[in-house]
Formats: C-alpha cells, sequence, structure tokens
C-alpha cells in the first residue's frame, strides 16, 4: 500500500481555504476501499450485505473488503498481462517457503548426528526405558469404582489364576472389554508415561514374561511383561525414534536458553492489535521479544500472519485467545527464527533447482486465480482486444463475479497469501476503516428493511402458533 508522508500543513490565510483543506482531508468518506482505479462505494458494499445473507458485522465487512481488493488487483495484472515474474518479489512473498525449505534442510544435516546406541539393546529393553505387555482388562463401571465392584474383581482373578504365557492372548480375546482384545490385548511397545501411571508401575514391576495383575481407573487387569525377544524388531524403532526426540529436544533447549529470551510485558496487547489490522502494522517497531538476534518486533508478526496460509482464521484465534498464551506463542515464534539463524550460520542454501520449483509455483498459483476468476488473458482476449477495451471488461467481469460471491451463487476462488501480498506490493490499493463503519451501519438499516418486507409477505398462518394472538378469521 502507497502511503503518503505528511511533512505538515501549511497555514492557510483564509475560511475558505480552511473548508477547501477539510473537503480534501475526508473526499474519500463515500469509498470503503480502493484497488487500482477501481473503488468500491460505500453504497455498493451496503447494499451487498444489507440485501444477502452475510452477517452484517464489522469483521464480515473487513473480510469482504480485502477479498474485494484481492480480486482487483488481480484482475489489474490480468488486465495488464503481468505475470508478477520479478524475481524479487517474489522472494519477497514466497519468504516462508524458502524459511522452511532451508530449515528441513538444516534439520536433515543436523539430525545425521543424532545416532542412537543400539548395542546391547536387550538390557536397555529390561531396564524399563520402553515398556512393552499385554493386558485383559476387566472394565469396571465408574459408579461401581467405589464399590459394588466385588463381583467383577473376583471373576478376574478367578481368570488370573489359570492364566499362563500359553494362553494369555486367547484368554484376552475371550474376556477382554477394551479394543486390544482382537489382538490378545497386546498393547505393543510403549513409553512409561504413555500409560495412567498405576498401570505403568503395575508392568515395570514385572520381570519380562512374568503375569501380575493391577487396579486402574479403568478397571481391574490381568497383565503380562512381554519378553524382549517377543518385542525386539518394534522396540529398536522406538528406541530409536525416542532418542532422535530426545536429541531434538536437547538440542532447542540449548538454542533457546542460549537466546536469553525476554518477551515484553505488554506481548498479548500488542499482538492482538496487530492481528486485527497486520497491514497497518508493517511498519510496527514495538518490540515484543528480545534475544540474542535482536528485538522481534511488531512488523514481523504482521509479515508472519500475512503470509500463514489463513490469515483471516489466524486472526480470529488470536483475537479469542488468553493473554496468558501470548509467552508462549512468542517463543516458538522466536525458536523458528532462532532455527533459521542457526540454518545460515551452517551456511545451509537452497540451490537453483530448488530456487526454480519455488518460482514456478508461484506462477502456477498466479494461473490458477487468473483462471479461477475467468480473467486470464487468453480467456479475455475474444472480449477485449486493447489495453483500454482489457481495462473496463476484466474489472466488470470481477465485480459480475463479486456480487455472484456475496450471494451465495459462485464458488469462492481463493487468492493465497503470496499471491495477495505480491499484488498489494505491486499495485496501489486502500481500505478505508470510515467507510467500512458507514457501510455497516447503512447495510443494518438495509437489512432490517429486507427482514420487514420479507415478513409482510409472508401469508399469515391458518394455524395459530403457540403463545400467538389467534388472527385467524372465526367462520
Amino acid at each position: 500500500m502507497n502511503r503518503t508522508r505528511w511533512s505538515g500543513l501549511v497555514l492557510l490565510a483564509s475560511i475558505t481555504a480552511c473548508d477547501g483543506l477539510k473537503e480534501a482531508l475526508t473526499a474519500h468518506v463515500d469509498v470503503v476501499a480502493s484497488a487500482g482505479s477501481q473503488e468500491l462505494t460505500v453504497q455498493r458494499m451496503a447494499d451487498m450485505m444489507g440485501k444477502s445473507q452475510v452477517p452484517v458485522r464489522r469483521e464480515v465487512a473487513q473480510s469482504i473488503a480485502d477479498a474485494w481488493v484481492n480480486y482487483h488487483l488481480l484482475g489489474a495484472s490480468a488486465a495488464a498481462d503481468d505475470s508478477l515474474t520479478d524475481k524479487k518479489l517474489i522472494d519477497d512473498v514466497m519468504w516462508p517457503v524458502f524459511t522452511q525449505s532451508k530449515q528441513q534442510k538444516f534439520y536433515t544435516q543436523l539430525s545425521a548426528g543424532w545416532v542412537a546406541d543400539t548395542t546391547n539393546l536387550a538390557a536397555k529393553y529390561a531396564s524399563g526405558d520402553l515398556l512393552a505387555a499385554r493386558h485383559i482388562l476387566f472394565a469396571i463401571p465408574a459408579e461401581q469404582q467405589a464399590t459394588g465392584s466385588d463381583s467383577i474383581i473376583k471373576k478376574a482373578q478367578a481368570v488370573l489364576a489359570r492364566t499362563t504365557s500359553a494362553n494369555f492372548a486367547a484368554l484376552a480375546k475371550q474376556y477382554g472389554s477394551d479394543g486390544t482384545k482382537d489382538q490378545g490385548g497386546d498393547l505393543g511397545v510403549f513409553a512409561p508415561g504413555a500409560m495412567v501411571p498405576a498401570f505403568s508401575q503395575g508392568v515395570a514391576a514385572l520381570k519380562p514374561g512374568e503375569i501380575g495383575s493391577v487396579k486402574t481407573e479403568f478397571g481391574y487387569h490381568i497383565i503380562r511383561r512381554s519378553t524382549y525377544e517377543e518385542v525386539a524388531d518394534a522396540f529398536k524403532q522406538q528406541y530409536v525414534q525416542r532418542s532422535r526426540m530426545v536429541a531434538e529436544s536437547t538440542y532447542i533447549t540449548n538454542l533457546e536458553n542460549g537466546a536469553k529470551i525476554t518477551v515484553e510485558p505488554t506481548v498479548a496487547r500488542t499482538m492482538k492489535a496487530v492481528a486485527q489490522d497486520p497491514a497497518g502494522h508493517e511498519r510496527d517497531g514495538t518490540a515484543l521479544a528480545k534475544s540474542r538476534l535482536g528485538t522481534y518486533k511488531a512488523s514481523q508478526f504482521a509479515r508472519w500472519i500475512s503470509s500463514a496460509p489463513n490469515p483471516d482464521q489466524i486472526r480470529g484465534q488470536i483475537a479469542q485467545a488468553p493473554d496468558s498464551l501470548f509467552d508462549i506463542f512468542i517463543r516458538n515464534l522466536l525458536r523458528s527464527e532462532l532455527i533459521l539463524a542457526a540454518a545460515d550460520s551452517a551456511k545451509v542454501t537452497m540451490d537453483s533447482a530448488e530456487t526454480a520449483e519455488v518460482y514456478r509455483s508461484f506462477a502456477a498459483i498466479l494461473a490458477n486465480a487468473w483462471a479461477g476468476l475467468r480473467i486470464a488473458p487468453a480467456m479475455v482476449a475474444d472480449s477485449a482486444k486493447t489495453p483500454a477495451e482489457k481495462q473496463r471488461f476484466v474489472p466488470a467481469r470481477v465485480d459480475a463475479y463479486f456480487d455472484r460471491l456475496v450471494k451465495g451463487e459462485e464458488q469462492f476462488v481463493e487468492i493465497p497469501s503470496p499471491l495477495a501480498q505480491a499484488l498489494r506490493k505491486k499495485y496501489d490499493w486502500k481500505v478505508n476503516a470510515a467507510g467500512l463503519d458507514r457501510a455497516v451501519a447503512a447495510a443494518l438499516v438495509i437489512r432490517a428493511k429486507e427482514d420487514s418486507s420479507r415478513a409482510a409477505s409472508t401469508p399469515p398462518s391458518a394455524v395459530p402458533m403457540p403463545g400467538a394472538p389467534d388472527t385467524a378469521k372465526k367462520p
């Protein structure tokens, strides 16, 4: 968005001149948004909202205005046959793709050194780092947990008395009451913390191959701790995976501890303000947090929101999130920045083939959006030949599509975030907050009239509704 910087106002010498200045500063109060040479008036926005079924609310009006801007900027690019091939522009708006690719390459490089020690796995299994077991669950209903479960426990204990390693699976299929019964009660390999404490403690208390029992909140369990030989392959796989997870967690923890992160006490308020209007904070230098990388600013957060796959959804989630979550939120964002900085230090880069693929991806995004609105240059060639004809034809087609969209008569064509950003960086646009407010107020009046007209045209029911006055004529 182009922004004019006012360096000052010249004092005017007459009342007439002052009135002229006032008129100039409020000239676009009847315009909700502009995109290139196109304008969305307050009246048109009010009519669209008031005469449709969309909720007449400020945030809905903002979303409609944003979509209108995106569609008309897309139209401007189509009318000019502008494929947005500027690599500097694409690099700027596709930075999340470049960032994710670099982080993934760095992770692959880093994790290559996270090699688990797979020697003497049988001893590691016996130590209980990971457990494996089968069980036969005799479920005890919640209302019988405190009293009334004696009969269930006696039945379970009778089964326990004749349970062996040889018949365990068969008895589990016969008596089990959970989803594992068809697998002979097999729970596979699991971390101790994956189960309720009483159950994990009961398994760990057994030697591999032993059978025992334990009572938990779910009921009475007959349990058998699996032998290493029975679960060797699954144990090795999970042991290696768990070792890599521990190594990754340790790396991240050390990275964050070394970054000396401090979060500003006003972080929740600032992030919510940015989420309400990311474009208005694109140059906001307000600090959200600090680390060894420097200050993480509101402008960086605004850029992150605008680049998200579904920025409107994220903005809504941020608006409703409790303040207590924002400390964790900002630390997660900084974690990504720290990993990216580590990748840069390791000189991780994208090769020419990977970069070319990003450019092709962006070109496909643009082509799909053009086709969705039926404004691709090839699609309008028969109807508009000259540049002037295209400048008239394409906006008209976009407006017609948009009117049908608001009425629910068209499929929504998504303008992915990178494309929307590119269009907004290249072409002039504006959304007028005062115009939005006026449009919503006018739409409420129109909607009330529409509702009243529909109610008046609806025939009265011959059968009075409960609680309503009986207006039917008597014979």
